[in-house]
């Protein structure tokens, strides 16, 4: 049961961080100088539900891989949430498209990058607890 919680907890550290890179790059334009509408507010509404699917998303933790190559493992597994966010949430959700290219053509690496750094941070919190 700790290491769920722990697993769960490093996942929404982890979706705060996601969260505030996203909205860095769009508050300051870096987003839109590259073609990419994307740019939200930072408020509870649009962050609070990142936080929890961040921490959900975190239980992939569990899965017994590369378990001495912690921040790999963060890396790879950031690829879940990039492929339900680019082939379920843009086209089904939010009708931005397959991939969200109908908000920018660059939007895919956008949205690996930001997860990416949402991997990252889970991993580091893991090790650092651990």
């Amino acid at each position: 049961m700790k290491k769920l919680f722990i697993f769960f907890a490093a996942g929404c550290l982890g979706a705060l961080a996601n969260s505030l890179t996203v909205w860095v790059f769009g508050h300051y334009g870096i987003t839109s100088a590259l073609g990419v509408a994307i740019s939200p507010h930072l408020s509870p509404d649009w962050l609070y539900p990142r936080i929890v699917w961040g921490g959900l998303w975190g239980f992939l933790f569990i899965l017994p891989m590369l378990q001495s190559k912690i921040l790999l493992k963060g890396v790879i597994l950031s690829l879940f949430p990039t492929a339900v966010q680019l082939f379920v949430v843009f086209p089904l959700v939010a009708h931005k498209g397959i991939a969200g290219l109908d908000i920018g053509l660059l939007t895919p690496l956008f949205v690996l990058f930001f997860n990416v750094v949402w991997g990252v941070v889970t991993a580091w919190a893991i090790k650092f607890v651990k």
